[in-house]
Order: structure tokens, then C-alpha cells, then sequence
């Protein structure tokens, strides 16, 4: 408040030079016209507004950068603040403000109404500092022990898988030389269950061989005879043709049939003589 009142104080006294200004430097005449009084007006205007608009940008950026210190001490802290916009436009806790600031800067010792309705918060000295940094230190020495138990016990459990982890591995060296014995005598002995099948399939397949040879010979025999067959059943099939044709042609019906073509072609022969003699020559 008291900062605030001494910057107020400053631009209320800048406002107040800029007339003082004007008076000293444009009112030398005893009248003036409407045109010189709406200049010296629109000069009075421009000077005044410059100064009250720098005085309120200056104000809201002072406002800014104390809440930001206040924000940065409430962050460390870890402390949560809550803020209500709409009490800024409060016109009775305004005038509150108002009463305290009159009563705090007048020489008068008539208490403040606003101590009546909130009473103020207790600063926070050293002991409340101290406070503070003795909870978080109780707090990560708690922390640490409870991680310096938790340390121990993987290691506890690390040492134990070691244990564990050389214990395998000599067991797995045992268990690789009783091995090596063993594939020995297996090798050995799948060697000859190996070239005993190996005979085996060999004369099995020799065998085969042998059955499939035979059996081509025999499909070769059979082949041939077939074919021997077919020719003899071709050569009767002809020779029975020749002979029901032969048969066919001794038969009445042939004969007659055969006189009758025989007529129509004499026939047709004629009439074809006939016709040449009436064709118109080219």
C-alpha cells in the first residue's frame, strides 16, 4: 500500500505539472479563440492520457511481477493458492481497502474497520521456516532408510542368486562330463544301428529292383502276345467282311437294285444328249 501510494502520489504530480505547464506557456493572453482553446485542449488531453495510461500499464506490470514472487515463494513450499477474480470488483471490500488505507497512513490513531472483519495472517518467521524444513527433512531421512532396508535386501537376494547361479554352473559342468561318457558309448553304438539299416535298406532295394525287372519282362511278354492277338482278330474281322460283301452281291435284291441304277444312268445320260442339242451356242 504504501509503495502504491507513493507511485500514485508521483503521477498525480506529473498530471498536476502538465497544467501548471499549459497555464505558464499558452494562457499569456487575455482571450483566446475557439480554435486556439480547442488546440490547447486537445494538447492538455494527449499529455494527460499518456501519462494515465503509462500510470495504469506500469500499475498492472508491478501487480504482475508481486503475484510471480509470491507464486515462486507458494511453489516452493509446495503450498496450493487459490485466487477469486470476481472479489477484485467488490465494492464493499473496496471500501474497505479504502478505510484501511486512510486510517494506516493518517496521523489520526482511529483503528482500521478491516481489522474488525479479518484479522491479519501471522508471517511466517524463522521458527515457521525451521518448521517446514525439519517436516521435509524427517520426511527424506525416512525415505532414505526405508530405501537403505530395501538396498540391503537386493543385495541379500543378489548374493543369494550368485550362490544359486555357482552352484548350476557346477552341476552343469558335472552333468557335461557324465554326458561326454555317455555320447561316446551312443555314438559307437548308433554307428552300428546306422550301417546295420543302411544293409538293410540296401538289400531291400536290391530286392526291388529285382521284382520290378521281372515284372517288366513279364508286361513285355504279355505286351507282345496282345499285339499278336490284334492282328489275328484284325485279319478275321476282314476276311468276314470280304465275305458277307460277297455274299451281299450274290443276292436278288443286289442285282436288281444294281439293273435299276444301271437304267437311270442310261437315262440320264440321254436326257443330258438332249438337252446339249437345244443349248444356244456362245
Amino acid at each position: 500500500m504504501r509503495f502504491a501510494r507513493s507511485k500514485r502520489g508521483l503521477r498525480l504530480k506529473t498530471v498536476d505539472s502538465c497544467f501548471q505547464d499549459l497555464m505558464e506557456s499558452r494562457l499569456v493572453e487575455e482571450t483566446f479563440t475557439i480554435d486556439e482553446v480547442s488546440e490547447v485542449l486537445n494538447g492538455l488531453q494527449a499529455v494527460v492520457h499518456s501519462e494515465v495510461e503509462s500510470e495504469l500499464i506500469n500499475t498492472a506490470y508491478t501487480n504482475v511481477l508481486l503475484l510471480r514472487q509470491l507464486f515462486s515463494q507458494a511453489e516452493k513450499w509446495y503450498l496450493k493458492l487459490q485466487t477469486d477474480i470476481s472479489e477484485l470488483e467488490n465494492r464493499e471490500l473496496l471500501e474497505q481497502v479504502a478505510e484501511f488505507e486512510k486510517a494506516e497512513f493518517t496521523s489520526s490513531n482511529k483503528k482500521p474497520i478491516i481489522d474488525n472483519i479479518k484479522p491479519k495472517l501471522a508471517p511466517l518467521n524463522e521458527g515457521g521456516t525451521a518448521e517446514l524444513l525439519n517436516k521435509e527433512i524427517l520426511r527424506l531421512q525416512e525415505e532414505n532408510e526405508k530405501l537403505k532396508s530395501r538396498l540391503k535386501t537386493l543385495e541379500t537376494q543378489a548374493t543369494n542368486a550368485l550362490d544359486e547361479k555357482s552352484k548350476l554352473e557346477r552341476a552343469l559342468q558335472d552333468l557335461q562330463l557324465d554326458q561326454g561318457t555317455q555320447k561316446d558309448f551312443i555314438k559307437a553304438q548308433d554307428l552300428s544301428d546306422l550301417e546295420n539299416t543302411v544293409a538293410a535298406l540296401k538289400s531291400e532295394f536290391q530286392k526291388t529292383l529285382n521284382d520290378q525287372t521281372e515284372n517288366q519282362k513279364s508286361l513285355e511278354e504279355n505286351l507282345a502276345t496282345a499285339k499278336h492277338d490284334l492282328l489275328r482278330v484284325q485279319e478275321q474281322l476282314s476276311m468276314a467282311e470280304k465275305e458277307l460283301e460277297k455274299k451281299f452281291q450274290q443276292t436278288a435284291a443286289y442285282r436288281n437294285m444294281k439293273e435299276i441304277l444301271t437304267k437311270k444312268n442310261d437315262q440320264i445320260k440321254d436326257l443330258r444328249k438332249r438337252l446339249a442339242k437345244y443349248e444356244p451356242e456362245d
